[in-house]
C-alpha cells in the first residue's frame, strides 16, 4: 500500500507501508493533497517575477545607464555568482533549522523576500539620482544593487524548491516540479509583459539619457509587491514536517539533522546525477546568459535596425522583448500543466533531449528572423526548452537523493546552474569582438551551445525514479 496522508500532514502515525511496481518502489512520502502541492509551488509566482524583470530588463538598464555593450558581461556575472555563494549556505544551515512552528525552510523565505522586494525598487532607480550618464557612480550602484537583488531573491527561491524535495513522493515530484515551474513562468507572463501594458496606458517609456524609464520603474515596483504577497501566502499555506515525522518518512535516523558535514565532504560524495546532470547544464545554462544578455539588442539590431540605447527604436525593442518573454513564459506554462506534468518519470533523458533540441532551433530562429511577429514561434520554442530542461534535472537529480543532507545538496547542485553562467560571461569579453560585436551572432553562439547540450544528455545514466530500502 503506498504510504498517504489523511488528514494532518505532520502526523506520524498515517504512515502504513510501500508499494512496488515493477523494479520501482515508491518512497514512503504521503501523497499529499493538491491544495498542499498548489501552496508550495505557487510561491515561485512571486519569485520568478523578480528574476524575469531582472533577465529581460537587466540589459536594457545597463545600456541605459551607459554600460558599454563590450562590457556587459561584466554585470551578468554578479547574479550567478551571488547564486553560487548564497544557495548552498542556505542549503546548509536550513538543513539544521528545526522549527516546529515555523519549519525548517520557511524561516529563510520570511527573511529573503523583504529585501529582495526592498532592492526591487531600488535597481531601476539607478540612473534617478543624478550620478550622470555612463558615470562610474551609476554604473556602480547598479552592479550593487543587482548583486543583492540577486543575493535576496535566491534566499528566497531556495526554500521552494527545498520544500519540494522535503515533502514530495516519487509520484508526484514531476506533477510538482512542473507545477513549480509553470508557475515560475506564469509569473514571467505578468513580469515581462508590464513595460508594455503601461506604455499602452500612456506611462512614459522614454526618458532623458541615462534615466530608466518610468514604465520600467513601475513595473519592479508592482513586481516587488506581488514577490511579497505571494511569499506571505506561502508561509501560511505549507506546514513542513516536524522532525520526528521527516525522519521517518525518509527512513532516516531521527539525529541525522544534527551532522554537520562540510560542503566539500558532500560534494565529494555527491551522487552521481549530480555530476551527470550538471554537466548538461553547463551547456543549457550557459545559452541562456546569452538570451538574457542580448536579446533586447539582437532585437533592435535585427528588427528595428538600430543600436542607440536613447532612440525610439531601441527601448520599443525593450517592450517587445519583454511581450516575447512574456509569449515564451505562457507557452512554457501550457507545456508544464498540459504535457510535463503527465510524462513518465522513466523518460526524463527523453524529455531533457527534446527541450534543448527545441531550444536550440528557438536561438537559431532568434538569429534569423527579422519580423517582430515572427519571432513569436522561436520564443515558443525556447520557452518549451526553459521549463522543460529545469523540470527534467531537477527531476532526475532528487530521485538521487535520500533525505540527508538535501537543503545543501540542493543548494549545491543549483551552483550546475550558476557556474555557467559566470562562464559565459567571462567567455563574452572574447567570443563578442571575435563575431564583430554582433549581439544576434551572440544568439546564435548560445543555439550552438544548445544543441551540444542536447548530444550531452547522453551521459545522464541515473534517470530512474529513487528506490528506498524499507
Amino acid at each position: 500500500m503506498e504510504r498517504k496522508v489523511t488528514g494532518s500532514i505532520s502526523s506520524s502515525k498515517n504512515v502504513t507501508g510501500h508499494k512496488k511496481t515493477g523494479e520501482v518502489i515508491t518512497n514512503s512520502l504521503p501523497k499529499l493533497p493538491l491544495s498542499t502541492i498548489f501552496a508550495m509551488t505557487f510561491g515561485f509566482f512571486g519569485v520568478n517575477m523578480a528574476f524575469s524583470l531582472q533577465s529581460s530588463q537587466m540589459g536594457r538598464i545597463f545600456q541605459t545607464i551607459g554600460a558599454n555593450p563590450t562590457k556587459l558581461g561584466f554585470f551578468f556575472i554578479l547574479p550567478p555568482l551571488a547564486g553560487m555563494v548564497v544557495q548552498p549556505l542556505v542549503g546548509k544551515y536550513s538543513d539544521l533549522t528545526w522549527s516546529n512552528k515555523y519549519g525548517r525552510r520557511i524561516p529563510y523565505l520570511m527573511l529573503g523576500a523583504p529585501i529582495a522586494a526592498l532592492v526591487m525598487v531600488l535597481l531601476p532607480n539607478a540612473g534617478s539620482f543624478g550620478f550622470g550618464y555612463a558615470s562610474i557612480a551609476a554604473l556602480t550602484f547598479g552592479a550593487i544593487a543587482i548583486l543583492f537583488m540577486d543575493l535576496s531573491s535566491n534566499v528566497c527561491m531556495q526554500p521552494f524548491k527545498m520544500i519540494v524535495g522535503d515533502m514530495v513522493n516519487e509520484d508526484q515530484k514531476d506533477l510538482a516540479w512542473s507545477w513549480q515551474q509553470s508557475f515560475s513562468n506564469l509569473g514571467g507572463v505578468v513580469a515581462t509583459v508590464f513595460p508594455f501594458l503601461l506604455t499602452m496606458f500612456g506611462v512614459s517609456n522614454i526618458a532623458k539619457q541615462g534615466v530608466v524609464p518610468l514604465s520600467v520603474r513601475l513595473s519592479f515596483y508592482i513586481g516587488a509587491v506581488i514577490l511579497l504577497a505571494t511569499s506571505i501566502y506561502t508561509v501560511i499555506k505549507v506546514k513542513e514536517y516536524d522532525p520526528v515525522t521527516y525522519a521517518e518518512y525518509h527512513h532516516l535516523d531521527l539525529n541525522h539533522h544534527k551532522k554537520t558535514p562540510s560542503l566539500w565532504s558532500l560534494i565529494k560524495k555527491a551522487p552521481r546525477a549530480f555530476w551527470e546532470v550538471s554537466f548538461v547544464q553547463l551547456f543549457d545554462w550557459f545559452a541562456f546568459q546569452y538570451l538574457w544578455t542580448y536579446a533586447t539588442g539582437a532585437i533592435a539590431k535585427n528588427v528595428w535596425n538600430t543600436a542607440n540605447t536613447a532612440s525610439t527604436g531601441y527601448q520599443a525593442a525593450g517592450n517587445w522583448y519583454g511581450i516575447l518573454t512574456c509569449i515564451q513564459s505562457i507557452a512554457a506554462v501550457i507545456w508544464g500543466f498540459l504535457i510535463l506534468s503527465k510524462t513518465n518519470p522513466l523518460k526524463r533523458k527523453f524529455w531533457f533531449r527534446v527541450g534543448l533540441v527545441l531550444g536550440s532551433i528557438g536561438f537559431t530562429g532568434v538569429f534569423m528572423i527579422h519580423n517582430e511577429y515572427l519571432l513569436i514561434l522561436p520564443f515558443c520554442l525556447i520557452g518549451i526548452s526553459y521549463l522543460t530542461m529545469q523540470t527534467e534535472a531537477f527531476s532526475i537529480f532528487t530521485s538521487a537523493l535520500d533525505g540527508k543532507n538535501e537543503g545543501a545538496y540542493m543548494g549545491l547542485f543549483n551552483c550546475g546552474i550558476c557556474l555557467p553562467q559566470i562562464i559565459a560571461s567571462v567567455a563574452s569579453f572574447a567570443i563578442f569582438p571575435l563575431i564583430n560585436k554582433s549581439m544576434p551572432g551572440m544568439i546564435l553562439v548560445a543555439g550552438i551551445v544548445m544543441l551540444l547540450g542536447a548530444v550531452a544528455v547522453s551521459v545522464i545514466k541515473e534517470d530512474k525514479p529513487q528506490v528506498n530500502n524499507i
